[in-house]
């Protein structure tokens, strides 16, 4: 009773403070500024951390994935809630793909025989770890295959290591090879092993990344055992997310489907995750270069590259059957504005048990809704109808996002306001990314919600971080000196991507994390215990994500006039083009160089003979490229931001109806669409931001033409260029026309 009554005693004291230190909020009048503030501390009054640790007990209790008993209970469960709280909710159903495995077989042939346990243990210590209805140790979008060859090594298996197979004279055609997790997206280690002739491809994380090396082991600590794996999907998503079968159009029941075979997004040689339990003899067998010193782990012997006398075995096919995937969708209709969507999101199927990926983040979004229904109760409703949403099948690779986005795009281009997604959430500092119009709301309500930990506002600590992690006293003072809160560009692996990369939708990416580091990610150890012990064990951080999440999603609610600042999103783009050239005329400057070491034969002077290394070729020196269309287009945006920005701050203090302003501010973004997307892999159409062709989850800014500078086909590279003018350009003749 005193620690309510106290708690209660400071609530009242943070109000007053909160009503006496009035300040205007962007996108509202004085006035409704002060009534959205007002709104926003009844909101936070509803948020409660112990019934948010409450629902990722209760949701992570049984395993879940996409078309499983358990993942129909949570999403039946989630519905429940929604309705209860007042919400209009409904279960919208799709046909995916989704494969579960039949055969794993790993085995060791020679020099002696090793067969893997492929499994991980249950633990007293872990109350779910033991269950049944576990999907094993896999990654979904394997081929089917049976194949036995030498093993070769090949570091984190990116093209770079590639680079240095070759200098080694070590050729992966006809092998399997085995990869470190990390440095990159997991499905990109197979499709460049596939690129390169491998017939097998196995994956395992190494104990120097995510093991006894980094910290105790669970269950003693949060780092991963030995036999810890990392189950997860290998689908190409950088050519498409979402059902292989069904590209640009949603997985209804009567949808026309390719051919599996067809699917240009799977790849085509069998892949296993393995534990560093199971690599430990494999790697220990191999025989060929030493490692070079960046690729050697943590395991006691000495890391050799193959091929030689370890030969293996794998094994592997699949049950390729269409599963039905549940998305909830939840609505509260707009008082003034129905056909103008704030949309929140976030994924509720998991590869296990799933309570930090995606649970706890599910939890702090419905926290939110449960909140905005007790605010609906008194009286209140939104301008703005709120879509809130729960996927199902994010996991294998989109699907449930992308098949409803796919499913509604003509009518998700209409009215679509804001897409605000969240996944995984922890203990930590504030990771935002999203369209860079929106730094300023992101930037706003990041001073207005306070660090759980520290209780300083988010923004100083985030800010904080930023500058005890910069790398030099320019970058400290730099750091220190800033007063805004600088969006992230937006890559994939999360249920945003459809929304902003496919149709243009502008979008946000919040959560937190960077103190909750281990190594349980997609193995039967995300439990809810290993939560409550290591990730946010207070879940006080879930209530900071409904308090910044939710703030978003009431403030686009809710504004007078949206919040669009096209002059930060220019600021922005000059950013990428001045590093793009930049890193043309380092590229040219490296390259001449290089040729010229080359040239005059110091490899083969300084090379130990006894090694025998491939000697480097000289590369096609870097032509002159020409970026004045780029620049000529950014010119042509920076005036028309201006422009807007005046306008729009004119008219947010008319009395007018700004429906109409509102509907030209939000379609904005889908002027940097590309119609034909971008090379080879048009599904891709956001000329700004993109997944990286060999990075997966990492972000490439103006793909078009960085992928193609760094793939040294400077032909596309200028014909990119004339791409991203022209969308720039677009967009600027589109903002200089508000009025």
């Amino acid at each position: 009773m005193r620690k309510l009554l106290a708690g209660g005693l400071l609530g009242v004291l943070a109000f007053c403070q909160t009503v006496t230190a009035q300040k205007t909020i962007t996108g509202f009048t004085e006035k409704n500024s002060a009534n959205q503030q007002q709104l926003e501390q009844k909101f936070d009054a509803q948020l409660s951390a112990e019934r948010i640790g409450q629902t990722i007990k209760d949701l992570s209790a049984v395993p879940h994935h996409v078309g499983s008993a358990g993942g129909k209970a949570v999403a039946e469960n989630i519905l429940a809630k929604y309705k209860s709280w007042g919400w209009d909710a409904k279960i919208e159903t799709y046909q995916v793909l989704f494969p579960t495995p039949k055969t794993r077989l790993l085995e060791m042939l020679s020099p002696t025989v090793y067969k893997a346990l492929l499994k991980e243990p249950g633990l007293k210590e872990d109350a779910t770890s033991g269950q049944a209805d576990q999907l094993p140790t896999y990654n979904a979008w394997s081929a089917d295959g049976d194949v036995t060859a030498e093993l070769v090594f090949v570091n984190y298996g990116l093209p770079e290591d590639y680079e240095e197979l070759d200098a080694l004279g070590i050729d992966v055609k006809g092998k399997i090879v085995i990869a470190k997790y990390g440095h990159s997206w997991r499905g990109i280690k197979p499709k460049v092993a596939q690129e390169h002739g491998a017939i097998g491809c196995l994956i395992y994380s190494d104990p120097k990344d995510d093991g006894y090396v980094a910290g105790d082991v669970y269950p003693k600590g949060a780092f991963k055992n030995e036999f810890g794996v990392q189950r997860g999907s290998i689908m190409d998503m950088v050519i498409y997310p979402g059902d292989p079968l069904t590209p640009n159009i949603g997985a209804t029941e009567n949808a026309k489907r390719l051919d599996r075979l067809e699917a240009t997004n799977l790849l085509k040689i069998p892949v296993l995750p393995i534990s560093y339990h199971d690599a430990q003899p494999l790697l220990e067998a191999l025989e060929g270069p030493v490692a070079p010193a960046s690729w050697r782990g943590g395991l006691p012997f000495t890391y050799h590259v193959g091929p030689g006398k370890a030969k293996v075995h794998l094994k592997v096919d699949f049950d390729w059957k269409l599963k039905p995937a549940y998305d909830v969708i939840a609505t509260i209709k707009g008082s003034q504005y129905p056909d103008q969507w704030v949309i929140r999101g976030n994924h509720h199927d998991a590869w296990v048990n799933g309570a930090s990926d995606p649970i706890s983040g599910q939890a702090a979004l419905l926290e939110e809704a449960k909140a905005i229904g007790e605010l609906v109760k008194t009286g209140w409703k939104p301008k703005r109808t709120l879509v809130y949403c729960a996927w199902d099948a994010e996991e294998p690779g989109l699907l449930g996002s992308t098949e409803w986005v796919e499913d509604h795009a003509a009518e998700l281009q209409k009215k679509a306001v804001v897409y605000i997604n969240s996944d995984g959430n922890g203990r930590g500092f504030l990771g935002a990314e999203g369209s860079h119009a929106l730094e300023t709301l992101v930037t706003e309500i990041s001073k207005d919600v306070t660090d759980p930990q520290t209780k300083v506002s988010i923004f100083e600590r985030s800010k904080a971080n930023r500058v005890v992690n910069a790398s030099g006293a320019k970058d400290k003072k730099e750091a220190m000196a800033k007063t805004t809160l600088t969006l992230g560009a937006m890559g994939s692996g999360s249920d945003y991507s459809s929304f902003i990369q496919h149709l243009g939708v502008p979008s946000l990416d919040l959560g937190y994390g960077g103190e909750n580091e281990g190594g349980e990610y997609h193995s039967i150890y995300d439990s809810y215990d290993d939560y409550k012990r290591f990730k946010d064990p207070t879940f006080d951080y879930g209530v900071a994500l409904s308090k910044t999440a939710g703030r978003a999603a009431l403030r686009m609610a809710d504004a007078d006039l949206l919040p669009f600042d096209f002059r930060s999103l220019s600021k922005t783009v000059n950013g990428f083009v001045k590093d793009l050239l930049s890193k043309t005329e380092a590229m040219r400057e490296t390259t001449s160089t290089e040729n010229e070491v080359i040239r005059t034969n110091q490899y083969a002077l300084a090379n130990d003979p006894t090694e025998k290394l491939k000697l480097p070729t000289a590369k096609a020196e870097v032509p002159y490229i020409d970026f004045s269309p780029l620049q000529n287009a950014l010119t042509a945006l920076e005036k028309a931001g201006d422009h807007a920005a005046e306008v729009w701050t004119k008219a947010i203090a008319s009395n007018m109806d700004h429906g109409a302003m509102d509907q030209y501010l939000y379609k904005a973004e889908q002027l940097l669409l590309a119609e034909t997307g971008l090379p080879r892999r048009g599904w891709y159409k956001h000329t700004l931001y993109a997944p990286g062709f060999y990075t997966g989850y990492g972000v490439k800014t103006i793909p078009g033409v960085r992928e193609a500078i760094e793939q040294r086909n400077w032909k596309e590279a200028q014909e990119q260029i004339a791409v991203v003018a022209g969308a720039i350009s677009r967009l600027a003749d589109y903002l200089q026309k508000i009025n």
